[in-house]
């Protein structure tokens, strides 16, 4: 399991959170990213990409005022 903060990218977390999923993931490997939900279109998008790039949404939850936590796994 590997946790991945990208809430320093605001809005422009989209291109590394593939990076990651096509890159720093092992098959079976959970991987949890936190992001700022500054318009919640992000956490759509980030369901979007989950799927996209062949992994298993396993859980999307508001983690405080700001911030959304996604659990992930890849696909076997």
């Amino acid at each position: 399991m590997k946790r991945f903060d990208l809430r320093h990218l605001k809005n422009d977390f989209a291109g590394r959170l593939k990076e990651i999923l096509n890159n720093e993931l092992q098959k079976e490997e959970v991987g949890i990213f936190l992001f700022e939900v500054i318009d919640f279109d992000n956490v759509q998008k980030s369901a979007d990409i989950v799927d996209e790039c062949g992994y298993i949404l396993m859980n999307s939850l508001r983690f405080n005022e700001v911030d959304w936590t996604i659990v992930v796994k890849k696909a076997s």
